[in-house]
C-alpha cells in the first residue's frame, strides 16, 4: 500500500534520510523504531507529502506522488490522518470542535452528520460526553485520545502516529497502545514512530530500525531479535534482558 523507494532528504546541507526503502502492506501496523534524531518523524512527513524527497519516490496504492498533479495528490493525502507528538489541538476550541475541525476539508458534510461522527469517534476512544470540555480541562492522556479521535473523524485509510506515548504515565500509555491495536481491527494501515521498545513491540506487525537516516534492518519482531547486526543487538539489549528476567 505504501512504498518508499530509495528516498533521500537533506535539510540545510544535513542528510536527514539516506536511501530509505520501505514496503508497508494494507492493514498493517508498521513501527519505525530508532533513537532520537534518527529520521523517524521525517519519514512520516514524506509519507503524507508535507515534505518532498530530494531523491527517490513515494507510492500509495501503486501510484507515485511525483506522477500526480496537485489535486490528485490531495485526493491521496486527504485519506491520511496524523496524530502529532504534541497533539496539535486548538486551545481556543472545545473537544467537539477540535474533533470536527478538519472534517469538511475532506468533503462537505451536514452539521448533523458531523455531530454524529464526533460522538462516534469520541466513543471509540473512550471519551464520550466530553464534547463541551475545554482542552485545558484534559489530562495528557485525554488530549492524546482527542487527537486520535480527530484523526479518525474523516475515516482515513492510513494513520500516522508520531511518538504517541511520549510524556504519558504507564496507565495512559497502555490505553493509547490498546487504541492503536483497536484501530487495526478497522482495517486501517498505521505507521507508528517511537523510540520506546516496549511500545513498538506491543503494537507492531513489522518494524524497521533506523539510525542516522538509514534503515539498519526491517522485519518481524522475531527477525529483529535474532539479528546479528551489532547496532540492532545493542539497541534491543535492554528489551532482551527484561524478557529474559521475566521468563527466568
Amino acid at each position: 500500500m505504501i512504498m518508499m523507494n530509495n528516498v533521500s532528504l537533506s535539510l540545510e546541507d544535513k542528510m536527514i534520510l539516506d536511501s530509505v526503502s520501505l514496503n508497508i502492506e494494507r492493514g498493517e501496523t508498521f513501527v519505525i523504531l530508532g533513537p532520537s534524531g534518527a529520521g523517524k518523524s521525517s519519514i512520516l512527513k514524506i509519507v503524507c507529502n508535507l515534505w518532498q524527497p530530494d531523491v527517490g519516490s513515494v507510492e500509495v496504492n501503486g501510484v507515485a506522488y511525483s506522477a500526480l498533479n496537485k489535486n490528485d495528490v490531495f485526493k491521496v493525502t486527504r485519506k491520511i490522518g496524523m496524530v502529532f507528538q504534541g497533539n496539535a489541538l486548538f486551545d481556543s476550541l472545545n473537544v467537539g470542535e477540535n474533533v470536527a475541525y478538519f472534517i469538511n476539508e475532506r468533503g462537505k458534510r451536514t452539521p448533523e452528520d458531523i455531530e454524529e461522527t464526533v460522538k462516534e469517534v469520541l466513543a471509540f476512544v473512550n471519551m464520550e460526553g466530553t464534547e463541551e470540555l475545554g482542552i485545558d480541562q484534559l489530562s495528557g492522556g485525554m488530549k492524546k485520545r482527542v487527537a486520535i479521535a480527530r484523526a479518525l473523524a474523516f475515516d482515513p485509510d492510513i494513520l500516522l502516529f508520531d511518538e504517541p506515548t511520549t510524556g504519558l504515565d504507564p496507565i495512559n500509555t497502555r490505553s493509547i497502545l490498546e487504541l492503536i491495536k483497536k484501530i487495526k481491527t478497522m482495517d486501517k494501515t498505521s505507521i507508528v514512530v517511537t523510540h520506546i521498545l516496549n511500545d513498538a513491540f506491543a503494537v507492531a506487525d513489522k518494524l524497521a530500525v533506523i539510525k542516522d537516516g538509514k534503515i539498519v534492518e526491517s522485519g518481524s519482531l522475531d527477525e529483529l531479535l535474532n539479528s546479528t547486526n551489532p547496532f540492532i543487538k545493542d539497541f534491543l539489549n535492554d528489551y532482551i534482558i527484561n524478557v529474559n528476567s521475566l521468563t527466568a
